[in-house]
């Protein structure tokens, strides 16, 4: 899995939705740097255009998609997890945002002259649910809870990619890492006020990956036939959470001894609390190293100082 080649994707048609995010706003920079035609797919073009940088393709309406197809399609479009509590209506606005934008998305690329050869479609390590000490590779069952359907069901609807004929990547991610958002810029306040900590135990595990090497790890999918079906978007060294607090806070040089209670986090953030923050995934990247990515960051210290 190497994208040592300056222009490896030139000329090539590459379909992206979730543009505007965090993971987004850095992918699509190196997509046009690899030479390929980016097109965005997006419900707010506006905000889209003035975000991304020029060369990029904007459309906010399916009909206005080349017609000819597209060889890639990376789907990324899902409305935040952690943005608010998990009430009825924001379960049912997560679940819309990633599963109606995938369905609609297969049912128009169906219809175009040429169906993409490889889709990278976006999921996350809450797929297993709370795992807690156990390793867990891409064969691991999918767990309870909600976050775990979110993640299943997301993937279900992008299996017609496969049945399709394309070859389907399952881009199943950690706790991102990298500078201007992503969770650690939530985190950032409260320890630079020294209050920062571990939540409840601590002990549960967190798995993580540098937006860089996240972004590298795409655009290899795109060139790897070897790659697909769940691929796990960590780093090869998931830590305890009152680990990553302690390191997060030794970076900053302040102090990491305010422990948030479990209670307190289930007050404050509810079920999103419960099964994001208190659960424990212990993910580690088999495909990827099985097929020799290199993680630029596999050393959390590392990865938040560059983040930072």
């Amino acid at each position: 899995m190497s994208t040592e080649t300056v222009d490896f994707l030139q000329g090539e048609n590459v379909l992206l939705s979730g543009s505007t995010g965090f993971i987004g706003r850095a992918l699509v920079p190196e997509l046009l740097a690899a030479g390929a035609r980016v097109t965005v797919y997006t419900r707010n073009p506006r905000q889209a255009r003035e975000k991304l940088p020029a060369g990029v393709l904007v459309v906010g309406d399916l009909l206005s998609l080349d017609s000819a197809g597209y060889d890639a399609v990376i789907n990324l479009a899902g409305a935040p997890i952690m943005a608010s509590r998990w009430t009825a209506r924001r379960k049912a606005e997560l679940l819309a945002s990633r599963i109606e934008t995938t369905e609609l998305l297969l049912e128009h690329l169906r219809n175009h002259a040429r169906f993409p050869s490889v889709v990278v479609s976006g999921s996350a390590v809450g797929y297993y649910g709370d795992t807690g000490d156990t390793e867990v590779t891409e064969q691991a069952a999918p767990g309870a809870g909600f976050a775990a359907q979110l993640y299943r069901l997301w993937e279900e609807s992008a299996f017609g990619f496969k049945s399709g004929g394309a070859r389907l990547c399952l881009l199943r991610t950690g706790i991102v890492l990298g500078p201007n958002g992503g969770a650690l810029q939530k985190m950032l306040l409260p320890f630079k006020l020294g209050l920062g900590g571990p939540m409840g135990s601590g002990k549960q595990w967190m798995s993580w990956i540098h937006l860089d090497d996240l972004v590298a790890m795409i655009l290899s999918l795109l060139i790897s036939p070897a790659m697909s079906g769940p691929i796990n978007a960590v780093a090869p060294k998931p830590v305890s959470n009152r680990c990553f607090a302690s390191t997060l806070a030794q970076v900053l040089h302040r102090p990491s001894f305010v422990t948030m209670p479990a209670i307190a986090v289930q007050l404050l953030f509810g079920q999103a609390g419960r099964e994001l923050l208190l659960a424990s995934n212990r993910v580690v990247p088999a495909q990827a190293l099985d097929q020799h990515f290199t993680f630029r960051y596999s050393d959390l210290t590392q990865a938040i100082s560059a983040s930072l």
